[in-house]
C-alpha cells in the first residue's frame, strides 16, 4: 500500500481559548491532488499553515503531522520540510518576495539556506523559469518584484519550488487575486507539473471550478471541521453533505454543468 505523501491526523488549532479548526484529518498521496474546498472562514488556510509552522502568532495547533510517513512532532521538523520536501504558493505572492531585492537574490538566498548554491545555480535558475512558463526567461532574474504581474510571481514561487526540488507543492488559492488570464495560466503550469513530475498538491481553494480542473480527491471544509470527502467525481455527482450540494449548486448556477473526469488536464498542460 502506498505510504501518504502527506498526513493529518486530528488537527486543531485555538485562538485565545476558541477553537478554529475542530480535530480534522486527511491524507494526501504522492502524484495526486488532494483538493482541499470551502468558503472563507472555514480554516482551510489555517491546515495549510499549521503543516509549515507558519501560523500567526497567538493561535497553538494540536495533532499529528507526517510527510512520507514521518512525524513532524516539533516545530523545527515542521520548518525543515519547507522548500526541500513541501513548496507553497499563496494567494498574495507580492508579500512573499522582498521589494529591495531581485528575483536573482531570492533564488540565491533560497539555495543559500538549503545548501544548494553552487557553480551552476544560474543555469538552474533560467531551466526553473522556463519550466514554469516564462518564454524568454534571461530578463527575469533582474527583474524586482513591483516589476511583475501577481501571475508572474506565482510563476517564480513555483519555479523556487521546482530548483529546490520539493516533490509536493502546497497551493493556498493561487488563483484568488489574478485576472482571468493569469488564473489559467497558473491552473496549466500546475496542471502540468502534476502530469510531467508527478508532483503531488495540496490545493486550497473556494472555487469548486478549480477543483473540478485539478483535484484527484477531495475534502469539503465547513466551520473548522471536514463534513464530506472523496473522489473528485464522488464530491459533484453523488454529494452526500446539504453544504457540499448547495457548494455545487451554486458553482454549477454560473459555470454551467460538471464535465465530469478531468483527466483532460493532462493532455491540455503538454
Amino acid at each position: 500500500m502506498t505510504t501518504p505523501f502527506l498526513e493529518v491526523q486530528d488537527l486543531r488549532v485555538r485562538a485565545a481559548g476558541k477553537e478554529l479548526i475542530s480535530g480534522i484529518s486527511f491524507s494526501a498521496m504522492p502524484g495526486r491532488v488532494m483538493g482541499l474546498v470551502g468558503a472563507s472562514g472555514s480554516g482551510k488556510s489555517l491546515t495549510c499553515l499549521s503543516v509549515l509552522d507558519l501560523l500567526p502568532e497567538g493561535l497553538t495547533m494540536d495533532g499529528g503531522i507526517l510527510v512520507e510517513g514521518v512525524a513532524l512532532d516539533s516545530r523545527a521538523s515542521r520548518r525543515n520540510i519547507r522548500g526541500r520536501k513541501v513548496g507553497m504558493i499563496l494567494q498574495n505572492p507580492m508579500s512573499c518576495f522582498d521589494p529591495v531585492f531581485t528575483i536573482r537574490t531570492h533564488f540565491r538566498e533560497t539555495l543559500a539556506a538549503h545548501g544548494m548554491l553552487g557553480p551552476d545555480t544560474d543555469r538552474r535558475m533560467l531551466e526553473a523559469l522556463g519550466e514554469v512558463g516564462f518564454a524568454d526567461p534571461g530578463p527575469v532574474p533582474g527583474l524586482y518584484p513591483f516589476q511583475m504581474s501577481g501571475g508572474m510571481l506565482q510563476r517564480v514561487m513555483v519555479a523556487l519550488a521546482l530548483i529546490l526540488e520539493a516533490p509536493f507543492l502546497i497551493a493556498d488559492e493561487p488563483t484568488t487575486d489574478l485576472d482571468t488570464v493569469a488564473q489559467a495560466r497558473v491552473l496549466d503550469l500546475l496542471a502540468g507539473l502534476k502530469c510531467r513530475r508527478g508532483m503531488g498538491m495540496l490545493l486550497v481553494t473556494h472555487d469548486l471550478g478549480v477543483i473540478a480542473r485539478l483535484a484527484d480527491d477531495v475534502a469539503v471544509m465547513h466551520q473548522g471541521g471536514i463534513i464530506e470527502r472523496g473522489t473528485v467525481d464522488d464530491i459533484f455527482r453523488s454529494p452526500r453533505h446539504d453544504y457540499t450540494r448547495e457548494l455545487i449548486a451554486t458553482h454549477l448556477q454560473f459555470s454551467g454543468q460538471y464535465q465530469g473526469s478531468h483527466s483532460h488536464a493532462c493532455h491540455q498542460a503538454r
